[in-house]
């Protein structure tokens, strides 16, 4: 972690620059002053192609004059933009504050096109062609990277055509999900639930309620070791919206089916992101988003 918390990598940068650019000053200047042995004649005494002789020239003054040129505006840019370590330039420049300037400018320049769904509840807005369209862009651009271009999910990524929600299905909820990002944890609950054995039947338990295949026997011992997940699953493991906990008890399985699928996340538990896009999107953006979203399981909006 040093590298990350000391300034030696800094220094040693700006360092390097400024010796970079002092070097070729030293070399401008010692190639002027120093003198090759020369013939008579102003030649080295390097012969190629028989006739072709190096001179003993010097350097036309405007080639010399645009490297000095080249070295004072190294200097200059060092001066006013960040270049040398942490020093942060006169002018105060950042990339980030370039990045935050242009997307205000294009939020603004597009504002006039969203005030009008501004106004609108998500269940019209999911009916206007033109606000899907342009949902269904930021949607590709911010979402289908992980949610998949049709919005059927992946492994760790849940479905958003289906009926299932984690944290609930109401375009409020989706906004929320949106504005502020989710943090799913499961916890390691092999020590809570007991031995080996007991995950194994425990696992067996889960997958009878969703009417999977399982062994009935191992799913009678391990009911009463489901005690150790109702607090948030719920006592007949239909989950909880309001934290997240998944319902076991429908034929869904967001990271994987099967008794391995969850031994695995009994023994090691489970730690899923959804990223919070405010700091990306506007409001009025978030809103149209939303009400896509909403819309792909309400509406038809994706193909089925």
């Amino acid at each position: 972690m040093s590298d990350f918390t000391s300034n030696f990598w800094s220094i040693y940068v700006a360092s390097i620059t400024l010796v970079s650019i002092l070097a070729c000053l030293l070399l401008l200047w010692f190639s002027g002053k120093a003198k090759a042995m020369t013939a008579s004649d102003n030649t080295t005494g390097h012969v190629w192609d028989g006739d072709l002789r190096e001179m003993n020239n010097p350097l036309p003054r405007w080639w010399a004059w645009l490297f000095v040129i080249t070295i004072v505006f190294s200097f200059a840019y060092l001066a006013l933009y960040p270049g040398l370590g942490t020093y942060a330039g006169k002018l105060g420049w950042t990339s980030l504050g370039q990045h935050k300037t242009e997307m205000d400018k294009g939020n603004q320049e597009v504002a006039p096109l969203y005030a009008k769904f501004s106004g609108m509840a998500p269940q019209e807005v999911a009916k206007d062609a033109q606000a899907m369209a342009i949902g269904e862009r930021l949607f590709m651009n911010n979402c289908s990277q992980c949610h998949g271009s049709d919005a059927r999910g992946n492994k760790g990524f849940p479905n958003l055509t289906d009926s299932d929600w984690l944290y609930g299905g109401a375009p409020e909820a989706i906004k929320e999900t949106l504005t502020k990002g989710r943090m799913g944890v499961m916890p390691p609950m092999a020590a809570a639930v007991g031995t080996a054995d007991d995950v194994k039947n425990l696992a067996q338990y889960v997958l009878s309620l969703s009417g999977s295949p399982h062994d009935s026997v191992k799913a009678a011992l391990g009911k009463p070791k489901f005690a150790a997940c109702a607090a948030c699953h719920g006592v007949d493991g239909k989950g909880m919206v309001a934290i997240g906990a998944p319902n076991l008890t429908d034929n869904i399985w967001l990271h994987g089916y099967g008794e391995a699928a969850i031994l695995a996340m009994v023994n090691l538990g489970k730690t899923n992101q959804m990223p919070a896009q405010a700091d990306k999107l506007s409001e009025a953006q978030i809103h149209v988003l939303a009400s896509y979203v909403w819309g792909l399981s309400n509406t038809g909006g994706a193909a089925k």
